[in-house]
């Protein structure tokens, strides 16, 4: 199944489901929610992350019966959401979105709470595919040029990312590794924050989510190289990393969490909203503009695979080393 029939069919799915599944969350919950609900977003208004995020709370309001207020807290490599729900209230009314940068931090600093332990676990919604860009103004015309450039000026390639400890911070700084490159790694707030540096050239070379092709469509980057298995649909001419010689894949699932001890009648009635809320076409279409596919886990799956990748990432950051 191709990429734009997948989006289809869970379009066409929603469309027959939606009332009924609306109802039934009515029926279940009489009384949640009864007000509002705050989505705490871990990264800038603006950017990919955020957009989807806004589509996806809408339509998950229109199935729960009541507003979801968005609140962007960028920063800290995503972690600032999750944190405030170690000083929420488990009642549903304040969830938040969970990098799974997240499950780094325990072994990065020094995170005071577990990212596996001390969160409820909703639903895993979609992810990241990521890619490198040059910018316009650097010269830089392929990866091959990156290399060559920063073999022969050591420690001067700039390479910015979205955030100290995120995915394409710290691959960026396995890559480096790989190759014995001595860069500079510049962490930003966030994709938007990061798109306009390397436009105004204050580094040289990006590493982000694949929302950086429309500014390669309009001729304003260059792209390097994807970290996925197989070459984008949207970037056929791009390497992957693998067929660079790298031995590297990347990509980054995210989800929404609650706070520690959510009751399971809440964490149901979220996970239903925001699962129907996810085979809407409107949130298939942003997901679409930002070449991201919807990654489903239900709330046991989803817990899973984080303490699958809070293992994963342990080994990663020992073999890593003080490089990153």
């Amino acid at each position: 199944m191709t990429r734009r029939s997948m989006l289809q069919a869970g379009a066409a799915t929603a469309a027959g489901a939606y009332m009924g599944v609306g109802a039934s969350l009515a029926h279940a919950n009489k009384t949640f929610p009864s007000r509002a609900i705050k989505l705490v977003v871990a990264f800038p208004a603006g950017g990919p992350t955020d957009l989807t995020m806004r589509q996806l709370a809408d339509n998950a309001a229109k199935v729960l019966g009541q507003p979801i207020v968005v609140e962007n807290r960028p920063g800290a490599a995503g972690s600032l959401p999750a944190g405030q729900l170690q000083n929420t209230a488990a009642d549903g009314y304040t969830i938040a979105q969970l990098p799974m940068s997240v499950m780094r931090l325990p072994f990065t600093t020094g995170l005071k709470w577990n990212p596996v332990e001390d969160l409820s676990y909703i639903i895993n919604v979609t992810g990241y595919a990521f890619c490198m860009v040059a910018s316009t103004q650097s010269g830089l015309k392929s990866w091959q040029d990156v290399v060559a450039w920063a073999k022969a000026n050591p420690g001067k390639l700039t390479l910015g990312n979205t955030g100290t400890y995120t995915s394409p911070h710290v691959t960026s700084a396995i890559i480096a590794q790989q190759l014995g490159l001595d860069v500079v790694h510049v962490p930003y707030k966030g994709s938007s924050e990061l798109m306009r540096a390397t436009m105004a050239g204050e580094v040289m070379v990006a590493a982000d989510t694949s929302a950086v092709i429309p500014y390669v469509d309009q001729g304003r980057m260059v792209a390097l190289n994807v970290w996925t298995e197989k070459r984008l649909p949207t970037l056929p001419n791009i390497p992957t990393l693998i067929e660079l010689g790298l031995p590297t894949t990347q990509y980054s699932p995210f989800g929404l969490v609650g706070p520690k001890g959510m009751p399971a009648d809440v964490q149901t009635a979220l996970h239903n909203a925001f699962k129907q809320a996810m085979e809407m076409e409107s949130y298939q279409a942003m997901l679409q503009r930002f070449e991201m596919l919807p990654i489903y886990m239900n709330s046991a799956d989803y817990k899973k695979f984080a303490a699958e990748s809070s293992v994963k990432e342990k080994a990663v950051l020992a073999k890593l080393g003080p490089q990153a």
